[in-house]
């Protein structure tokens, strides 16, 4: 019943986008009046934000419609600058719903706070003590953030870790310390816990702490997407759908051995994942930073996404990343948009959160594949840059359409032939 709402969505103007929301009980009445009014941050607020605020930089937010996540389904929101992302995500998740959608699996959402050592004069005994005393640096450790620890959060697990000398570096004994960060992403609350014991461990193995802080590589919170599409939905023009199958398949395998086919291939999957990320009020950032470690894991960077083919010849994708986001916290309880966005997707938890992003990640990546083995990535991404060039070119109003809809139609697509065309309308 919903689909009927979104039925050729992206040809709606905003009005009549924003009114499918509320109709399909997407949106509220609130947020309706919320998005009319082109909301921004005001100059209060944005300049408590960050230091040196002189202004705001938009970028515009959308939706991506058609996404089944664990059987539920989801109208997810997305910042980005680039046309096709949306578009490209969309398509691939109405596929992939069709065939069951999209199913995640999430480990415990722990972070990892290190505390590096030097000058540690006995390794070995230094190892003996932190061991000994695992349940004492636990303990200081909880004690300095003690409402994470009411709230059934906290510190649980340590590990230890000798990094050898080098000809570049001295030695580093580095104790890493496992938080439950509940709802939150847990920058403030590891840090503050790692700042807290770093004295005890000097005390414990004479050494001295570099420093103490959070690591972005959350590898501690992992959440997982898989998909498995029958070869009769992948039937692309001339291509037949176990022609397609095997094309991507193929493609798969060469970012997994190829680290500069790789680079652009888990960019990709990052189109989608940080625009929600963004969407939502998360560190982009961050997110980034612990995806490509992770994508260089086995000690080269590899493909994050990998398809195969199934028992019973269907296509079958997965995507792992590390995705320490949070629900609250942060800049999220105080962005407006941000704060919409969540209630736009509807999430009950971070860990919910998770599962969307990470599902998104893989369509994402399933549509670039796609029209790369097929038709080619340039024929629908220059489709809808069309409209980016006629701005471009000074068209406004109704122009920006009438410029596009020719601009598709030429040899070259590019800024002459969009001015051309603008100077041809008005000679």
């Amino acid at each position: 019943m919903m689909h009927s709402y979104f039925s050729e969505f992206y040809k709606k103007s905003k009005a009549e986008r924003t009114k499918a929301l509320l109709d399909a009980g997407v949106i509220s009445k609130e947020d309706l009046l919320f998005l009319s009014k082109n909301p921004h941050l005001n100059d209060q607020l944005a300049d408590h934000m960050i230091e040196n605020q002189l202004t705001q930089y938009a970028l515009p937010l959308g939706v991506a419609l058609n996404f089944l996540v664990d059987d539920k389904n989801y109208i997810v929101p997305m910042v980005t600058e680039e046309p096709s992302v949306i578009a490209a995500a969309s398509s691939a998740a109405k596929l992939i719903a069709k065939a069951n959608g999209f199913k995640t699996h999430l480990t415990q959402r722990k972070m990892i706070g290190q505390v590096a050592l030097k000058n540690v004069p006995d390794v070995s005994f230094a190892l003996r003590e932190l061991n000994l005393h695992k349940d004492a640096i636990l303990k200081k450790a909880n004690d300095a953030h003690p409402s994470i620890v009411k709230r059934g959060g906290g510190a649980d697990e340590l590990e230890f870790r000798s990094i050898l000398e080098t000809d570049h570096s001295p030695h580093f004994l580095v104790v890493h310390i496992h938080v439950h960060v509940l709802e939150a992403m847990g920058a403030n609350i590891v840090n503050t816990m790692m700042e807290a014991v770093s004295f005890y461990l000097e005390t414990l193995t004479k050494g001295t702490a570099l420093m103490s802080i959070l690591s972005n590589y959350a590898t501690e919170c992992l959440a997982t997407a898989t998909c498995q599409i029958p070869v009769d939905l992948l039937d692309r023009g001339s291509y037949k759908g176990e022609e397609v199958r095997d094309l991507i398949i193929e493609a798969s395998q060469f970012a997994y051995v190829d680290p500069y086919r790789a680079t652009t291939h888990n960019k990709g999957i990052m189109n989608g994942v940080d625009a929600v990320v963004l969407a939502t009020g998360n560190d982009w950032r961050a997110i980034e930073a612990g995806a490509h470690a992770y994508a260089a894991k086995s000690g080269q960077y590899r493909s994050l996404s990998h398809w195969v083919k199934a028992g019973n010849g269907d296509l079958k994708g997965s995507l792992t990343l590390p995705l320490p986001v949070g629900y609250v916290g942060g800049s999220i309880g105080i962005h407006p948009t941000a704060q919409f966005s969540q209630r736009l997707l509807s999430v009950k938890n971070a860990k919910e959160l998770e599962s969307v992003i990470v599902s998104v990640g893989l369509a994402q990546n399933f549509a670039a594949l796609r029209a790369l083995v097929t038709e080619g990535i340039q024929k629908g991404h220059m489709g809808l840059h069309a409209k980016s060039l006629a701005i471009s070119a000074g068209a406004s109003g109704s122009d920006i359409e009438l410029v596009a809809t020719e601009l598709k139609k030429s040899t070259h697509m590019n800024l002459e032939t969009a001015s051309k065309i603008l100077s041809s309308i008005y000679p």
